[in-house]
């Protein structure tokens, strides 16, 4: 295969051309090296190299202009922006949601010599429209609405007055100006040859300059083209091209340069469908792989073209590692870094630091991040990790510096400056390059080559910032700072290395600009991704970009068609890989040029169209089963000597690996900050309050003025559990507050029902929060097996003995109303009708009580009162609510039924589904 640049070599030499003489104008700098690496082959004697141009090099050196950087142009479209008389302006944090626009719209009304003058008025006239109204008097805000528009003119003349006065533009400005200045540079240069190679979709300043070159007859152009695309009146392939050749006076009397006829040519073209976009860079890894181990020489000419970009590190990692030689010539974003997460971090922390200090959340996701970690780790101590467990184990809402340092006093000698108050952005910015220097040395120890190139990038942007900022002079505030930070990080891509000449090469869809391959891999061939559909990032209407031949959606749209057929025109091997599964984030239904190629009558006898899916396995979910073995018998004995809780003997009944999880490897849930009181927390402290208020009646007859008196030491008890619970809680203010008068309300709401009950009934306390132990009599165990637990409450009502255990959370009646025994130790439902056992068969063994009742008041719908324990022999039989030595004798023998299940080393503990 001849590619596009070899033929225009080729040509060139046949009709005498000195190439080494020529000066050469590609669409692209990658272009550059490989027509250096042609040219070489055709050139059989030592030379000088000749001049080959990018055509923004070309433009620039025409214009005598050098371009700005984005930083640059941000803060001088801002200054331009505030030195305009305008009312209501907006701050630099509000421009930036609009400067970026603004830019865009300025660089195509100057690529396409618009007159912005003309332009701007019409913008004006469309608002003044819209916003018409019977009232001849506007509102303030659309009052300044209006103004800002009448005002482009104005920002357009000082901010490209100032670039130019600094010889320096933007593309469109520059490229404006090279068109204006191409008369001079053609008389300076009447002894040069120029030839314009591969261009296909120019603007109008560009299509002005190489005009002027072909009508001086110092030029050639060669267009990439097949004639089939040329010959269709209607295909978007040629839209461009065959403009050119139908409008331009030069093309009256020459010919169309560079046209071929290889797009027919036999060609093997694979369609692939594979669900989602990961699955896509995984297919076509596999595929080269599949290539590699089939003929190696396949890959030596072949590209991988990403359609979608953000795939480069899904398929970076799906590339095998047998495939040695591989050259990416796109960059990979600096948002999508690691260090970019870092960066967002350590910006949020500070962005959200108020009064209180730095918020919890905050500084954890700071902590936690790699790269802080880096930081924080001193010899093998890893100190953010242990600010972290303080942060846990303390249950801090907000720190402040001194707070961070007295937790872990060995930051003042590390890395302490990280954490100082920040009064503006550039106080910020220090702290970010004092950072970068920390990373710099830390990264360098282990020589990561990678983290280096990454951290030089964002100390470039940094320093950039600095620089402007000072010398614009402007005053930033954080939120604005990190807007700018991450609008130019979103710009800025880290660039690989490799051989462009060789292995293969992967890139996006405009790098492959007048290249050429044989083997050629397009991923994401999606409607809204190729092409790219109708985005329209622009103040300039559609019908307004009509009017003034600005390009739209249809122009972009031919330019994608374009590139998508000129680089299937000299391949040999196609594989087209689209999602299946469109959504708006992946691309929409396949595009439309895999169906124009499946109809094309030149193509589709060449084509072959399947799904890929991945080989899905049938996980059937197996229950967890934990065999007993010796060890974990002995765990157990150890468990039955200390003692069993009622709770954990439920959790056991529950699920046994919830036992096992819980009672036996001590796995809780994960220790969280609890901003407001958890239902956990929630518990515990009611439990504390009232075993507080209640704890000096005990042994006496309750009367009305004693629980009146607690009554009214409520909110001070509640307030002091509440701080012992949760220290650093604010009642002041938000769920804190509301969760406080809850717990109140619930109390005062109990102690009134207390007080009821005394109009009606006779009560003495007999105990609170009583610590009770039972060692149970099992004569198959060799070991001794207790029985533990804390009652919350012991009294006689009218004479009767009662145990009542105080419950935060919903209580039914059925779950107290025992009808079949076995249920007690097989059905979790039961759960709290165990519990009551369980404390019931304590008490009786202590106390020698013959008979009592037991139940559970529930804190939360204290209007329902008791709900006792009972034994029935039917749904709607009477109910038995007295505990007396034969019901604790039944419920003794299922107690000791479950304990020696549990010691039993052939029952394992098995997962029990929900």
């Amino acid at each position: 295969m001849q590619s596009f640049l070899e033929n225009v070599l080729f040509q060139l030499n046949k009709n005498g051309d000195r190439l080494e003489e020529l000066t050469y104008i590609v669409p692209s700098k990658r272009a550059v090296i490989f027509l250096n690496k042609h040219l070489s082959s055709y050139l059989n004697t030592p030379v000088f190299a000749p001049k080959i141009y990018s055509i923004e090099e070309f433009i620039a050196e025409i214009a005598g202009l050098e371009y700005a950087t984005n930083t640059e142009l941000l803060f001088e479209l801002y200054s331009s922006y505030s030195k305009v008389t305008l009312e209501q302006k907006d701050d630099f944090s509000s421009f930036l949601k609009w400067g970026q626009t603004l830019l865009q719209d300025f660089n195509e009304i100057n690529r396409y010599l618009v007159d912005h003058n003309s332009l701007f008025q019409y913008l004006t006239s469309i608002q003044k429209l819209n916003n018409w109204g019977l009232s001849a008097k506007k509102s303030e805000l659309i009052s300044n609405y209006l103004a800002f528009w009448n005002s482009l003119p104005a920002i357009y003349s000082e901010f490209t007055q100032h670039l130019l006065q600094n010889k320096k533009g933007y593309q469109g400005l520059v490229y404006q100006q090279a068109s204006a200045a191409i008369e001079s540079y053609l008389k300076l240069n009447t002894n040069k040859t120029f030839a314009f190679i591969g261009f296909n979709a120019l603007n109008k300043a560009e299509s002005r300059i190489i005009q002027k070159f072909l009508v001086d007859g110092s030029a050639k152009i060669y267009f990439d083209l097949d004639a089939c695309f040329l010959k269709d009146p209607i295909h978007s392939a040629s839209h461009f091209i065959r403009y050119y050749k139908n409008t331009w006076p030069y093309f009256k009397s020459n010919d169309l340069l560079g046209i071929t006829t290889n797009y027919a040519s036999k060609k093997s073209i694979q369609i692939i469908g594979v669900p989602k976009s990961v699955s896509q860079a995984k297919y076509a890894g596999n595929l080269i792989s599949k290539i590699y181990s089939t003929n190696r020489n396949d890959l030596k000419n072949a590209a991988l073209i990403l359609a979608d970009e953000s795939l480069l590190e899904p398929v970076l990692n799906s590339i095998p590692n047998t495939l040695k030689k591989v050259n990416i010539t796109m960059g990979l974003s600096l948002q999508n870094t690691a260090l970019a997460s870092f960066f967002e971090a350590l910006f949020e922390l500070h962005i959200n630091k108020s009064k209180n200090g730095f918020f919890y959340q905050d500084l954890l996701k700071f902590l936690s991040n790699p790269y802080t970690v880096t930081l924080f780790t001193e010899g093998a101590i890893d100190y953010s990790k242990k600010l972290q467990e303080k942060i846990h184990n303390n249950n801090w809402v907000f720190l402040s510096l001194n707070q961070i340092l007295a937790a872990i006093p060995i930051l003042q000698n590390l890395n302490s400056k990280i954490f100082i108050d920040c009064a503006n952005g550039q106080d910020l910015l220090k702290i970010h390059q004092y950072t970068i220097e920390l990373l710099k040395e830390k990264i360098s120890e282990r020589n990561s080559f990678y983290d280096l190139e990454q951290l030089y990038q964002f100390y470039r942007i940094t320093n950039q910032i600095e620089a402007h900022l000072d010398t614009f002079k402007f005053e930033m505030d954080l939120k604005a700072l990190k807007n700018l930070f991450f609008e130019l990080l979103s710009k800025e891509t880290l660039d690989f290395r490799g051989d462009a000449m060789e292995g293969l090469q992967i890139m996006g869809m405009l790098e492959s600009r007048v290249l050429d391959f044989e083997t050629v891999i397009i991923t994401s061939v999606n409607e809204g991704i190729l092409p790219s559909g109708k985005s329209n990032n622009s103040f300039i209407p559609y019908d307004v970009k009509q009017e003034f031949g600005l390009p739209t959606y249809k122009e972009k749209d031919a330019i994608y068609t374009y590139h998508f057929y000129r680089i299937l025109q000299r391949a040999k091997n196609v594989y087209l890989i689209y999602n299946t599964e469109p959504d708006v984030l992946e691309g929409g239904e396949k595009s439309r040029f895999i169906n124009q190629l499946l109809t094309d009558e030149n193509i589709n006898k060449f084509i072959t169209h399947s799904i890929a899916s991945s080989n899905v396995k049938s996980n059937i979910p197996r229950k967890v089963v934990i065999n007993k073995s010796p060890m974990l018998l002995e765990e157990l004995q150890v468990l039955a000597t200390k003692g069993f809780s009622p709770t954990s003997l439920t959790n056991y009944i529950r699920n046994p690996i919830e036992f096992y999880r819980k009672n036996i490897l001590k796995i809780d849930a994960l220790n969280e900050v609890e901003e407001s009181i958890a239902l956990n927390t929630f518990g515990t402290i009611i439990h504390d309050a009232l075993e507080d208020l209640y704890s000096n009646f005990v042994t006496q007859r309750l009367t009305q003025e004693m629980l009146l008196d607690a009554k009214q030491k409520v909110p001070s008890v509640v307030q002091r559990h509440f701080n012992k619970s949760h220290s650093e809680a604010d009642l002041t203010k938000g769920k804190n507050l509301i969760i406080y008068n809850v717990i109140i309300k619930y109390i005062e709401d109990f102690i009134a029902y207390e007080i009821e009950q005394l109009k009606k009934h006779q009560i003495i306390l007999l105990g609170v929060e009583l610590n009770l132990r039972l060692e149970l009599n099992i004569p198959e165990l060799a070991f001794p097996v207790v029985l533990k637990g804390k009652i919350d409450r012991i009294d006689e009502i009218d004479g009767q003995l009662r145990i009542l255990d105080y419950k935060t959370g919903t209580v039914n009646p059925s779950e107290v109303e025992l009808m079949e025994w076995d249920s007690i130790v097989t059905d979790k439902k039961f759960s709290k009708a165990f519990q009551l056992l369980c404390y019931s068969l304590m008490y009786r063994r202590k106390e020698k009580k013959a008979s009592f009742e037991a139940g559970i008041i529930s804190i939360k719908k204290i209007s329902a009162g008791v709900f006792r324990f009972a034994t029935k022999s039917s749904t709607r039989g009477p109910k038995e609510h007295t505990i007396d030595p034969d019901v604790l004798s039944v419920f003794e023998s299922h107690l000791k039924e479950l304990i020696l299940e549990i010691f039993n080393p052939e029952v394992p503990f098995t997962e029990k589904e929900d």
